[in-house]
C-alpha cells in the first residue's frame, strides 16, 4: 500500500487497493482488491555538476536502490565500489509526488560513456533492456565460468519453486508479480525480490548482493518465475551465478549465452521434472 511520509508526500508502495466488481455466474458483488503497483523509475547518474539519465523502467516500488545498483552492475556501468551514495531525487524543480520515482546514484568518478549500448535504456516491466549488448560485447566484460566446483542433486532443484512461492509476500496478495530467488546448493533460500518485471526482480537481487558485499555469487542458484531471457542470463553472468533455473522456457539466445559462458540453465522446473539446456554436469541425478 502507499505510504504517507513525514513530509506529507504519498510514497507509492508495492500494492495498490482498488474497488472491483466480482461476477460469479448470475451473482455480482463489489469488493476491494489489491493490485501489484506499476510505476516508472528513472535512474540517474551524478558526478559533480554532471547528471545523466541512464534508464527509465516500469517497476514495482520497493528496493529501488537495489534495483538501481543491480542494473548498473549488470550493464557494466558501475560496481558497488564506484557508488558514493544512492538516494531519491531532492531537486526543487521535481514535484514532491514524483521524487520517489527517481533514484540518483552519485559516483566516485566520472560518468562512464555508453559505447556498448545500441540505444538509451527505456524499458518496460516485460521486456528488459532489449537493445543492450550482444554476446560479443559480453566477452569484453566477462570471462566464462570455470567448469565443475558445484554439484546440485536434482531433488534439490525440484523443491525450489515451492520455497520461492512461499516467500512471495506481495504475490500472495495480488497474484501479479514475478520473483527472483537466490538459493544455496542445498536449497536454502538466501534472498528473494519481487517485481512486475522479471529482469527488475533479478536487478534487485543482484543490487542487494552488490550493496552488501556478497558479489560474486558463485556457489549459488538463481530461480526466476516465468521464462528466461537473454537479459536474465546476462545479469546472472555478470553476478557470476553458475546455475539459473526457471519455471518456464528459455529463449534461444539465453541458451546460447549459457553454453558459451559455462552457465547451467534449467527450464520448465515444475514438480519433479525439468529440462537442462546447458551445463548439465552440475546437476546430479541419482
Amino acid at each position: 500500500m502507499s505510504e504517507l511520509t513525514s513530509e506529507g508526500v504519498v510514497r507509492p508502495g508495492p500494492t495498490t487497493r482498488i474497488r472491483v466488481r466480482e461476477l460469479n455466474g448470475s451473482a455480482a458483488r463489489d469488493r476491494r482488491d489489491d493490485l501489484a503497483t506499476e510505476e516508472p523509475l528513472e535512474i540517474r547518474l551524478l558526478h559533480g555538476a554532471e547528471r545523466r539519465t541512464v534508464a527509465i523502467t516500469m517497476r514495482t516500488p520497493g528496493h529501488d536502490f537495489e534495483l538501481a545498483a543491480g542494473f548498473l552492475h549488470g550493464e557494466g556501468l558501475a560496481t558497488a565500489a564506484d557508488v558514493a551514495a544512492i538516494g531519491y531525487c531532492t531537486d526543487d524543480d521535481v514535484p514532491p509526488e514524483a521524487r520517489y520515482n527517481i533514484v540518483t546514484v552519485r559516483l566516485n568518478g566520472p560518468i562512464p560513456e555508453l559505447p556498448s549500448l545500441e540505444r538509451h535504456f527505456l524499458t518496460s516491466s516485460a521486456c528488459g533492456v532489449c537493445g543492450s549488448a550482444s554476446l560479443d560485447d559480453l566477452h569484453t566484460r566477462c570471462v566464462p565460468l570455470p567448469e565443475g566446483g558445484l554439484e546440485i542433486p536434482a531433488e534439490v532443484l525440484y523443491g525450489l519453486p515451492d520455497r520461492l512461492r512461499q516467500a512471495q509476500g506481495v504475490f500472495g496478495k495480488t497474484g501479479g508479480l514475478h520473483a527472483a530467488g537466490l538459493f544455496t546448493p542445498s536449497g536454502e533460500l538466501v534472498a528473494v525480490r519481487e517485481d512486475v518485471g522479471r529482469h527488475n526482480a533479478v536487478d534487485k537481487l543482484v543490487g542487494w548482493a552488490a550493496l552488501t558485499g556478497r558479489l560474486p555469487l558463485d556457489g549459488h542458484i538463481l530461480l526466476v518465475s516465468g521464462r528466461t531471457s537473454y537479459e536474465i542470463m546476462q545479469k546472472a553472468l555478470t553476478a557470476r551465478v553458475p546455475v539459473v533455473c526457471a519455471v518456464s522456457a528459455p529463449s534461444s539466445l539465453a541458451v546460447e549465452l549459457a553454453r558459451e559462458f559455462g552457465l547451467t540453465l534449467v527450464g520448465f522446473l515444475r514438480g519433479e521434472r525439468c529440462n537442462v539446456y546447458a551445463g548439465q554436469g552440475r546437476i546430479i541425478v541419482e
